[in-house]
């Protein structure tokens, strides 16, 4: 997940830590940081097929929407301005990330996620007052550094709070987060869509300021890790807070490890450098890939403009609406599998059983759209309809149990410590990057490959899967401390990046000379 800093990953030794009270209020504040995210992905799609508010800031689209034969079905909503509206959030949030890694080890994980929180009301507010599209691009963009700096904040500071033991768990319960919000949005926008007077969107849009509040509220309430106060330099107040979330005052071997890892991390100079040194390719490579992937499996597609697709696929408006709920309820659950199943069953084989569900749902979809929509039809029929739902509920499960939550998770256990900083914000960039990419381009795509989408997305899934078939090394269990040993050196591909002892030596020089 995105971080900043250095964090301890579990070593061999499990270190005393009771679960206690103020570990869980953290955590549970702290994830509204994923709450606001998914807010943010969930209405816009929403909002964009509601009447009024196209009316007042996408006239031609309005115009398109509700003449009838006007234009083909899949170009109803192609145009570059809606796509900005949407997207601009992502670029927003790819810019503020370079910001808060600094913010984040400089300031602390708790400052850096109290500016997120304000990030987000100033822009909720801009946005549920707009009255021009400047207004409402401001107010994404401002929504958009929220996301920048909680994206980046609030995964390492759930990961270094919780006990080693339940911290894969927590970490999903960010991402899990983001379902509920996106849920959440999918439910607003299915009642203000029937408020008379047009004014629904503009509540649409406002109630994001539930969830920045409570960042804002939990951010000025929990108290900063360990690992971030004495990386600042605080020791004595990072042993208190250490007791004080752990329960116990046997926290010297912890605090040590603590202390020794704030040691190395300072020593390494050039993050960034080291990231492209021979032995660090393998773990780049994958975090890369894992976020390209995880926008060209389409689900950002589906889940930004769930209501717009259904619409285009010739739902009413309150049933598009309708089929967004059910794709944001089945999100939501199927990410509580990921939680119990990633730790047992494994990643790979969450992966690979995900990429033929994925696969095959998609195929179905492209077919069913490809013999029963014509560009102008009205309507796909009741059975057809249901079955098109009924395949993008399976590709949303498959997603939320695997890629979802596991192309945070790979990345955030796979780098060494000397470069876990620099590792986390590349891979923060490159997946606001594609989704940015994928969210400014979808509604023109659909427009231009009709069914075809389907297709060209689950072209990319097949490539994904045999991507993680025989380039993706199993990471289940595996303290990170030991991931050379056992993981890399022990690949049919990667272990001949790591049988460079001699370049580690003259590494090791370099650091110690800069």
């Amino acid at each position: 997940m995105p971080a900043g800093g250095f964090s301890v990953a579990s070593s061999g030794t499990e270190f005393e830590a009771k679960i206690t009270p103020i570990v869980i209020i953290s955590c549970i504040m702290a994830a509204t940081g994923g709450l606001m995210f998914g807010y943010d992905v969930g209405v816009s799609g929403g909002v964009t097929s509601m009447p009024a508010f196209l009316k007042k800031f996408f006239p031609v689209v309005y115009r398109k929407t509700t003449t009838e034969h006007l234009d083909s079905n899949y170009c109803k909503y192609d145009n570059q301005g809606l796509q900005l509206f949407t997207s601009s959030l992502y670029l927003a949030g790819l810019t503020a990330t370079f910001f808060a890694s600094y913010t984040t080890r400089r300031l602390g994980r708790r400052l850096t996620m109290l500016i997120a929180g304000i990030f987000f009301i100033i822009g909720t507010i801009f946005n549920a007052a707009a009255h021009n599209l400047a207004m409402l691009i401001i107010g994404r963009i401002l929504l958009g550094c929220g996301v920048g700096f909680a994206n980046q904040a609030v995964p390492v500071f759930l990961s270094e709070i919780a006990p080693t033991r339940i911290r894969g768990g927590l970490n999903i319960l960010f991402q899990l987060n983001v379902t509920i919000g996106i849920l959440f949005a999918n439910l607003v926008n299915y009642g203000t869509a029937k408020i008379e007077g047009g004014w629904g969107w503009r509540l649409s849009l406002g109630l994001a300021g539930i969830p920045a509040c409570l960042l804002t509220l939990g951010a000025l309430l929990v108290v900063d890790t360990p690992n971030s106060l004495i990386e600042r330099g605080h020791l004595e107040e990072g042993k208190a807070v250490l007791r004080k979330i752990r329960g116990t005052d046997n926290i010297e071997p912890e605090f040590n490890e603590l202390v020794e890892a704030s040691r190395i991390a300072k020593e390494v100079k050039h993050p960034f450098r080291n990231l492209l040194r021979r032995r660090n390719r393998p773990q780049l490579i994958i975090a890369v890939a894992l976020q390209i992937f995880q926008q060209f499996t389409g689900i950002n597609a589906i889940m930004f403009y769930a209501p717009v697709l259904f619409n285009t696929l010739g739902f009413g408006g309150d049933a598009s609406l309708y089929s967004a709920v059910i794709t944001g309820a089945v999100n939501v659950l199927s990410t509580i599998v990921s939680i119990y199943s990633v730790d047992k069953v494994g990643r790979r084989m969450l992966l690979l059983e995900a990429g033929v569900q994925m696969f095959l749902s998609q195929v179905v979809i492209a077919i069913v759209l490809g013999l029963k929509l014509s560009d102008n039809s009205e309507n796909l029929g009741k059975g057809w309809a249901v079955l098109v739902v009924v395949m993008v509920c399976t590709f949303v499960s498959s997603f939320a149990w695997s890629w979802g939550p596991l192309g945070w998770l790979i990345p955030s256990e796979t780098f060494p410590l000397e470069t876990r900083s620099a590792g986390q914000s590349i891979t923060v960039c490159v997946n606001l990057l594609f989704t940015f990419v994928i969210a400014q381009a979808f509604l023109s795509m659909l427009c231009h490959f009709k069914f075809g989408i389907f297709l060209f997305f689950s072209g990319w899934v097949l490539i994904m899967s045999f991507f993680v078939l025989f380039l993706l090394p199993e990471t289940k269990n595996i303290p990170i401390e030991e991931m050379t040993e056992r993981v890399w050196k022990q690949h049919w591909l990667w272990k001949r990046f790591m049988d460079d002892d001699d370049e580690k030596n003259s590494e090791k020089k370099t650091n110690g000379a800069y």
